[in-house]
């Protein structure tokens, strides 16, 4: 009996974990102590737009670990061949411009499904979500981009 070599189709795993997390609540907490006090740094979900882009990305193995913010995680990305492109394509990690929130300001992060549409965390419904890649004009694109591994 010969033995079957398997392996791994990154870029169809990678697709369908991103449009499978929709809705899910597992990245809306993380929970640091500082000074012996435990915080949710989240905020169950307010600010869970990094957690569930570099978890995902983590998961396939494009970054070295997952992070509760935007800039170490596109740090974590460059450091990993993620370099930047000039269109949106299917898969292409989406970085928006800073926003004011009650939290002060946040760059925002998500992944680029095709057709328009775009997945990231929805601060409201404190869960990845489907949107139109642009917000419908509400904000802009600061960064689109890609990884070789994808190819």
């Amino acid at each position: 009996m010969t033995k079957s070599k398997m392996q791994i189709i990154l870029f169809d795993t990678y697709i369908f974990r991103i449009k499978k997390a929709v809705g899910s609540k597992m990245f809306q907490n993380l929970f640091m102590q500082t000074d012996g006090k435990k915080a949710d740094i989240l905020k169950n979900g307010n600010l869970s737009c990094a957690m569930f882009a570099s978890s995902i990305l983590y998961l396939c193995k494009l970054i070295s670990g997952p992070h509760a913010m935007v800039p170490s995680t596109l740090e974590d990305m460059k450091q990993n061949g993620w370099f930047e492109i000039k269109k949106p394509k299917l898969g292409a990690v989406l970085i928006w411009e800073p926003q004011k929130s009650k939290d002060g300001m946040h760059t925002h992060i998500g992944f680029y499904i095709g057709n328009n549409k775009a997945i990231s965390n929805d601060f409201k419904k404190k869960s990845p979500q489907i949107h139109h890649y642009t917000m419908n004009n509400t904000r802009k694109l600061t960064g689109i981009y890609w990884n070789k591994k994808l190819n």
